[in-house]
């Protein structure tokens, strides 16, 4: 990685990352593990999406302040209240859980607090509607996205074995489901919201896992077809060849989603911290983790498992 005048990471590296590959891999076990004690024991700190609440429309004299709006509900009870704008600048969406005391489903005297709260003298609040959204919503909600994981999983299982080889597509799904155990695991420990948005971040970081991991093992297979060495030297030059290219991409997205953590308002800071951790995550896994596993038990490659197979005789008969 050249940022002129210097060259972050040189030319034509040979970091030997396998002879760390017990302890990086032991790190990642003990990650998982507590990231899965913290969400069994600690419990997640679901958002309205998920427990139910009050929707309120509102309608401003002038353009609203969203963060402004935001402080003021969080002063007068209301901590985890999500707003938004809709239409003009001047309408908001406001979601959020009765005050503690108060009738979960009395959404009438929850709106007329809302609107009293928000209200100012030089820009006063109208209500437009309102109702309340039951925790059967929220569970819906939350099968829909266990389905939607299932799926992105199921589907990424099946190409890596159709373009690779099955021991690849295992490594990279159970190295994926290892990254995003620990993200979520994250914001049990941190009591964070989670809400949609996080779980859009998860699933996105899962994408870019997978993705980063793929290249990776699509320089395994060159490699192990055109190199004359042992797996472990194989797998060593692949991830020194795409060390840069996989820390440049990494650094990039980290900085676009660190702006959407910054200037994206607190409706967005969940996604992006979870963005956040889970490409710091999926890079390290991708040097460290992926291809070690590809070294241990029945995961061990070998040139058998990656040489074209209408030329498996011919061809291994002229390797060494």
């Amino acid at each position: 990685m050249k940022i002129f005048p210097l060259n972050l990471i040189p030319y034509g590296t040979k970091f030997d990352f396998m002879r760390l590959r017990w302890v990086s891999l032991a790190v990642a076990a003990l990650l998982t593990i507590a990231a899965i004690a913290a969400m069994a024991t600690m419990k997640f700190n679901f958002a309205l999406d998920f427990t139910g609440g009050t929707s309120v429309e509102l309608r401003f004299a002038k353009p609203a302040d969203v963060d402004a709006v935001r402080s003021q509900l969080a002063a007068a009870g209301y901590s985890s209240a999500q707003v938004q704008t809709f239409g003009s600048g001047n309408d908001l969406l406001v979601r959020l859980q009765a005050k503690e005391g108060t009738d979960p489903a009395d959404a009438t005297r929850t709106s007329d607090d809302v609107v009293r709260v928000v209200s100012t003298p030089g820009n006063p609040a109208q209500r437009l509607s309102y109702g309340y959204v039951g925790s059967q919503v929220g569970k819906e909600l939350a099968e829909n996205g266990l389905w939607a994981l299932l799926f992105v999983l199921a589907g990424f299982l099946a190409y890596i074995s159709f373009r690779f080889e099955w021991k690849f597509a295992v490594a990279a799904i159970v190295t994926t489901l290892s990254d995003i155990v620990i993200v979520a695991g994250w914001f049990a420990v941190s009591r964070h919201e989670f809400d949609l948005t996080v779980l859009a971040g998860i699933l996105s970081a899962l994408g870019y896992s997978i993705n980063d991991k793929i290249v990776v093992f699509d320089r395994v297979r060159e490699n192990f077809r055109a190199m004359r060495a042992d797996p472990r030297d194989v797998l060593n030059t692949s991830i020194n060849q795409t060390l840069s290219r996989t820390i440049i991409v990494s650094f990039v997205a980290f900085l676009t989603v660190l702006a959407l953590y910054l200037y994206g308002g607190g409706s967005l800071q969940g996604m992006a911290e979870s963005q956040m951790i889970g490409i710091v995550l999926g890079t390290l896994s991708s040097i460290f983790v992926a291809c070690p596993l590809l070294t241990i038990g029945w995961l061990k490659v070998t040139k058998q498992d990656l040489m074209p197979k209408a030329r498996d005789e011919a061809a291994l008969a002229r390797r060494p």
